[in-house]
C-alpha cells in the first residue's frame, strides 16, 4: 500500500475522478513541506512508492507540471520541488511602473512586494511570478527577488516603431511596460519609423536580454483619426474581433423571436413598458412600468433575457466571459456580445416582441420593497424614450412632449411619483451622494474635437437609476434567500486606517465624522450635508472619496456600503456586463427548478469569475481613460501659450494637478514651476505652503495657469503660472516622470527636494492620465447603481495606485 493511500485526505476523491489516481495536490504540498529540502521527481516517486508503475509516474509528472504552472510549487535548478509557502516565497501578479520598478500583488492578499528595476528586467506588467522576499526596502516595504515566472501576460504589445542607426525597436504604448521591444529588420512587415504597430513577442525578457518581437500589424500613423482608440484597445489587450466559432454561432440567427420561445412565459405585451435611455443609445436592455396601488406602487423592471440566447459553455458564453464587459470609448463601443444580440434580439426595441426576465416589485409609500417576484416574460416596448424627452414631459410640462407620448404619460407620471418616494427613502437610509461632474467629448467632422462639455443629468436619469437600484436589491435578496452561488456587487466598508486618516484631516478643518469606530453611510452623508456650501466642500468630498473602498464582484455578500443596502447584485445590464448574466442564470435556475441544486457553478468558481470580471472592468476603465486623455491632449495642442482659469484638482508632493474651467482638461503645475519660493507638502490639509511667502495652494482653490507644453506621445499637459515667462520658455519634455506617478513614487521626498530627472524614453506614445488619487474608492455605474466615482482628477489613478 503506497504512502498516500494511508495519509492522503483526498485519496477517495482522487479515486472517483481518475482511473489511476495519484497523490492529491494537498498531500504533495504537505509532503514537500515536511522535508528538509527540495525533492526531485525521482525522490517523490520513491516517497510515494510508485517505482515501476509507469501510468502513475506519468500522472504524477503531469500533476507536478500543473502545480508548477499554477504557482503552487517551484522547481530549482537541480530539479527539486519546493512549495511556494516555504522560504518567504510569494506568488502573484506583476504591476509595472513607468519608472522601471514594479510590485508583485500577492494572490492571497497582503502587502505588495517591491521589485527593483533589476528584477523587472525579466518581467513585464501583468506577468504572474513567484518571488522570494529578501528583506525590507528603505521605506519599510517587502522587497523580493524573482524565483520563477509562472505565466506570461503579454503575447503581443502595441507601440511606436523607432528606426535608428540600423536598429529597430518598439516603444510600448502601455505606460507600465518600460522595456523596448527589439525587432529584427527582416520582421518589420513594411512598417515605417514612427508608425504605431502591433508586435508579437517571440522572446520574452530575461535578466540579460530585452524582449524580441516581430511586427504583425501596422495600425497606422500617429495622428490618424480614431488611432487613439485602436491603440488603447490593443495596448490593454481588449478583445475586439469575434472568433470564428462565435461568428458561426450567430450565423443565421432569426432577427425576430421565434414563437416557440415565447411559450410558457408571462405575456406582458399588453403592458405599456417603455425604455428610457440616452439619445445616442443603440442597445436597450431595460424597460420599466409603474402603477399606483392602495399601499404604494407596483414597479416592473423588465430586462432583456440574454441568458436565453447565451448558453453555459457555448462559444458566445466563452467570449462573453473573456470580454466580461462592453467598453465605451468616445464615439465607439467594443461590445461584450455581437451586435446581432446586443442591438437586435437582446435589445428591447419598440413595437417588437422580446424575451425578458422581469422583476415585479410592490413598493410601499416609505420606499421599501414590501414584496417581489421574478418571472420569465415576453414583452413589447410601447415607446423608445430619451432622458431629455421624459424630462420635458414630466419636469418642464412641455405640451408637445406630453401630447406625443400621451399613451404612456400616466405610467410615466406614476413613475415620477415613485422616484420621489425612493429618493426620500435613499436619504433616510443614508446612501452616500457625491456631487461630481462627468464630461463628454463632442466631435465634429473627421473626428475633430469641437468641445468637452459637462454631462447634464436630470430627473429622468435619476428615475431610471432608482428603478435599477430597486431591481438590483431585489435580485440580491432573491439569490441570497435561496443560497445559490451568485455574484454580488460588493462595496465593503472603509478600513479602520482610512477612517483614522480621514478623521485627522477633518479635525484640521474643525470637523468630525460620527459613527464611532465604524461609521455608516449615513454618517458620511450627514458630514457632506453639513459642509454643503462651504468653500472647501469639494476638498472635503475628495477626502471622503479617498477613504472609500472600490466596489468589486464577489459571491461573498458584504453588502453595498455606498448605497447602504445589505443585498445588492447587478441584474439590469446582461447585454454589457457578464456578472449580470451570471445573476440572470442563477434566477432562471431557481425559477425553473425551485432549488440551487445542480446549478452549474460552485462558490469557488464564482470567486474566480468575480475576480476576472472585476479586473476586466478596471482594464476597460484604464483603456477608456487612455483614449480620452489622448483626445484631450490633442484638443489642447493648439492652445500652448494661452492662459486659462482652473481649479486645483489634486495636490501631491511634486506639484498641483489643475483642471481647466472651460474644458475640464487636467494638467500638471510642477512644484519647480512655483518659482520664487520653496514649497512644502502637507498631506493632512492637502496643500502646498510657501516657506517664505506663506502662499498656500490647496485642493479646489481657483488658479490661473498658462499652457506650457502638450506632449501627445506621453499624454501630458504641463502648466506654468501666467507671469512665469522664464518657466514657459524653459519647460522641457524630460520633466520628472515621478510627477505623473500613479503607484507609489516618493511623494514625501519630492516635497523636500527636486529630484534628478529621469532620461526621457524617446518617442513614447503613451502615459497614464496625470492624476493623484487612491486605490480604495467607490466606483460608479452607468445605471447609477453604485456609489458615484470621484472627479476625474481623483479617480484616474484609482486602480493603478496601490499602497
Amino acid at each position: 500500500m503506497s504512502q498516500e493511500t494511508v495519509s492522503d485526505p483526498q485519496a477517495a476523491l482522487e479515486a472517483e475522478k481518475y482511473e489511476n489516481p495519484v497523490a492529491s495536490r494537498e498531500f504533495i504540498l504537505q509532503l514537500l513541506s515536511e522535508q528538509d529540502g527540495p525533492l526531485t521527481l525521482n525522490r517523490l516517486i520513491s516517497h510515494l512508492e510508485y517505482d515501476g508503475d509507469d501510468e502513475r509516474i506519468e500522472g504524477l509528472s503531469r500533476r507536478m507540471r500543473a502545480m508548477e504552472r499554477d504557482g503552487q510549487v517551484i522547481r530549482n535548478r537541480r530539479g527539486g520541488y519546493v512549495p511556494v509557502t516555504h522560504a518567504e516565497l510569494v506568488r502573484g501578479r506583476v504591476l509595472g511602473h513607468r519608472d522601471g520598478f514594479g510590485f508583485l500583488v500577492p494572490d492571497d492578499g497582503g502587502d505588495d512586494v517591491f521589485l527593483s528595476p533589476r528584477v523587472m528586467r525579466a518581467l513585464l506588467n501583468g506577468d504572474r511570478a513567484v518571488v522570494q522576499v529578501t528583506g525590507l526596502d528603505r521605506r519599510g516595504r517587502r522587497e523580493g527577488n524573482l524565483v520563477e515566472v509562472i505565466e506570461r501576460a503579454n503575447a503581443e504589445i502595441v507601440g511606436r516603431l523607432v528606426l535608428e542607426a540600423g536598429i529597430a525597436f518598439v516603444v510600448p504604448d502601455h505606460a507600465r511596460i518600460t522595456q523596448d521591444i527589439l525587432v529584427p529588420m527582416t520582421d518589420l512587415m513594411g512598417a515605417r519609423d514612427g508608425q504605431i504597430v502591433r508586435v508579437a513577442l517571440v522572446e520574452q525578457p530575461t535578466l540579460r536580454h530585452k524582449p524580441v518581437g516581430k511586427v504583425v500589424e501596422v495600425l497606422g500613423d500617429h495622428m490618424s483619426p480614431g488611432m487613439e482608440i485602436d491603440v488603447a484597445i490593443n495596448s490593454h489587450g481588449i478583445p475586439h474581433e469575434w472568433p470564428q466559432e462565435v461568428l458561426a454561432a450567430i450565423d443565421g440567427l432569426n432577427p425576430e423571436v421565434e414563437e416557440s420561445h415565447k411559450s410558457g412565459r408571462v405575456d406582458l405585451r399588453h403592458m405599456p413598458l417603455v425604455t428610457i435611455d440616452g439619445a445616442d443609445s443603440k442597445d436597450f436592455d431595460d424597460a420599466v412600468f409603474c402603477q399606483a396601488t392602495p399601499d404604494g406602487f407596483r414597479l416592473l423592471v423588465a430586462i432583456a433575457d440574454v441568458s436565453h440566447y447565451v448558453h453555459v459553455g457555448s462559444a458566445l458564453d466563452r467570449e462573453g466571459f473573456n470580454r466580461a464587459t462592453s467598453v465605451y470609448f468616445p464615439g465607439r463601443v467594443v461590445p461584450m456580445l455581437p451586435e446581432v444580440l446586443s442591438n437586435g434580439l437582446c435589445s428591447l426595441n419598440p413595437d417588437v416582441d422580446r424575451l425578458c426576465l422581469c422583476a415585479d416589485m410592490l413598493i410601499n409609500n416609505d420606499g421599501q420593497i414590501a414584496k417581489f417576484r421574478f418571472f420569465e416574460g415576453v414583452m413589447k416596448s410601447a415607446a423608445r424614450l430619451t432622458y431629455d424627452t421624459v424630462a420635458k414631459a414630466l419636469i418642464d410640462q412641455d405640451a408637445e412632449a406630453r401630447a406625443a407620448h400621451a399613451h404612456v404619460l400616466e405610467p410615466l407620471e406614476t413613475l415620477h411619483r415613485l422616484y420621489k418616494v425612493l429618493r426620500a427613502a435613499r436619504e433616510r437610509r443614508g446612501a452616500i451622494d457625491f456631487d461630481t461632474v462627468e464630461t463628454k467629448i463632442v466631435f465634429g467632422e473627421g473626428r475633430k474635437i469641437e468641445a468637452i462639455v459637462p454631462y447634464e443629468r436630470n430627473d429622468a436619469h435619476k428615475i431610471i437609476e432608482e428603478c435599477m437600484i430597486a431591481a438590483n436589491v431585489a435580485a440580491g435578496r432573491f439569490v441570497a434567500d435561496h443560497k445559490i452561488p451568485a455574484l454580488y456587487r460588493v462595496h465593503d466598508r472603509p478600513t479602520a486606517e482610512k477612517i483614522t486618516d480621514l478623521r485627522a484631516m477633518l479635525a484640521e478643518k474643525g470637523l468630525s465624522l460620527g459613527g464611532g469606530d465604524q461609521p455608516g453611510p449615513k454618517d458620511f452623508n450627514d458630514l457632506l450635508s453639513r459642509v454643503q456650501g462651504r468653500p472647501d466642500f469639494l476638498t472635503i468630498q475628495t477626502m471622503i472619496l479617498r477613504s472609500l473602498k472600490q466596489a468589486v464582484y464577489s459571491p461573498d455578500n458584504l453588502g453595498h456600503f455606498g448605497l447602504a443596502h445589505e443585498f445588492y447584485a447587478h441584474f439590469t445590464s446582461p447585454i454589457r456586463r457578464y456578472p449580470d448574466l451570471m445573476v440572470h442564470r442563477a434566477i432562471r435556475h431557481l425559477l425553473r427548478t425551485g432549488a440551487p441544486d445542480r446549478f452549474p457553478y460552485t462558490h469557488d468558481e464564482m470567486v474566480i469569475i468575480g475576480e476576472h470580471c472585476s479586473n476586466n472592468e478596471r482594464r476597460a476603465d484604464e483603456a477608456t481613460r487612455d483614449a480620452t486623455d489622448w483626445l484631450k491632449c490633442e484638443f489642447m495642442l493648439d492652445k500652448v501659450g494661452e492662459v486659462f482659469e482652473g481649479r486645483v484638482a489634486s495636490v501631491l508632493g511634486f506639484g498641483l494637478f489643475v483642471e481647466l474651467k472651460d474644458f475640464f482638461v487636467e494638467g500638471l503645475l510642477h512644484i519647480t514651476a512655483l518659482t520664487k519660493d520653496y514649497y512644502h507638502f502637507d498631506p493632512v490639509t492637502l496643500s502646498l505652503r510657501g516657506e517664505r511667502s506663506g502662499r498656500v495652494y490647496a485642493l479646489n482653490d481657483p488658479i490661473t495657469v498658462r499652457v506650457a507644453r502638450v506632449d501627445l506621445d506621453e499624454r501630458k499637459i504641463d502648466f506654468v503660472l501666467p507671469d512665469d515667462d522664464e518657466a514657459l520658455s524653459e519647460t522641457k519634455s524630460d520633466a520628472p516622470d515621478e510627477a505623473r506617478d500613479d503607484h507609489e513614487a516618493d511623494e514625501d521626498d519630492a516635497a523636500k527636494k527636486k529630484r534628478k530627472p529621469r532620461r526621457r524614453r524617446r518617442k513614447k506614445p503613451a502615459g497614464d492620465a496625470p492624476a493623484g488619487g487612491d486605490d480604495e474608492q467607490a466606483d460608479s455605474d452607468d445605471d447609477g447603481s453604485d456609489t458615484p466615482s470621484a472627479p476625474e482628477s481623483e479617480s484616474s489613478a484609482a486602480e493603478e495606485s496601490r499602497k
